[in-house]
């Protein structure tokens, strides 16, 4: 049964709550990271989310499919041995699908770019890596899930330090990070980098608060991988 937007503003809500279980869990422990990180080093905060994603692919489990989601699921990389994968779909020696969920919560300046250069890199990799004949001879299929809070920081214009040699993208200009993230995954799925990304900005301790983008929604998320799950059992 295909994901509703009620069942994405739960795990949403989920996120939060496993965020602070996480940081409860520290703290009663004595190991106490600093700022936010300790909210998601435990590993445990997106697991409604990807619970949910995974039984979006329950229909190809009848037919044999494994589904993993936990633990260690690497797939070989081109410019790397491998990367491990929060999602990962196969049947019969297929890649169905691979799918990364990501979240930021603060520190949007520092870490903005490093979110951008994971989520090109990893995509890159995969592709090389499929063209390289380490895949299968199927084309894979990847997604990217990333939710993002909605604060000041993250949708206020960004001032950004320096001025580059040459001029930027004007998309960019007067931009908030939550903006710059749209351009991002937009432009991931235009250039055909992911067959489907989700972009979701939530309030702390509340549910979607919006999704921006309708090409890079949980609609389309949902409506996307029901189309690879129909090419699939096509094939089957």
């Amino acid at each position: 049964m295909a994901a509703t937007f009620e069942d994405y503003n739960a795990a949403i809500k989920a996120f939060w709550n496993g965020r602070d279980l996480q940081s409860q869990k520290q703290i009663d422990t004595g190991k106490v990271d600093a700022g936010t990180r300790g909210s998601v080093t435990g590993g445990l905060h997106l697991s409604a989310l990807q619970d949910l994603i995974a039984n979006e692919f329950a229909s190809l489990k009848a037919m044999g499919a494994e589904v993993r989601q936990s633990g260690i699921i690497p797939l070989p990389g081109f410019y790397r041995r491998a990367k491990n994968w929060d999602i990962v779909v196969t049947y019969n020696g297929i890649l169905v699908a691979a799918i990364e969920c990501k979240s930021q919560v603060g520190s949007f300046g520092n870490n903005f770019n490093n979110r951008t250069e994971e989520a090109i890199g990893n995509a890159v990799d995969l592709w090389r890596a499929y063209e390289g004949g380490l895949l299968g001879p199927f084309k894979p299929w990847l997604g990217f899930v990333f939710v993002i809070e909605h604060a000041p920081k993250s949708t206020t214009i960004v001032r950004d330090h320096g001025t580059p040699l040459y001029r930027t993208d004007p998309e960019f200009d007067n931009s908030s990070y939550v903006r710059r993230y749209q351009l991002l995954f937009e432009r991931l799925v235009r250039e055909r980098l992911y067959d489907a990304a989700c972009l979701i900005t939530s309030v702390k301790g509340e549910g979607i608060h919006e999704e921006p983008v309708p090409e890079v929604s949980t609609r389309n998320l949902t409506a996307a991988i029901a189309g690879r799950i129909a090419y699939i059992q096509g094939l089957a």
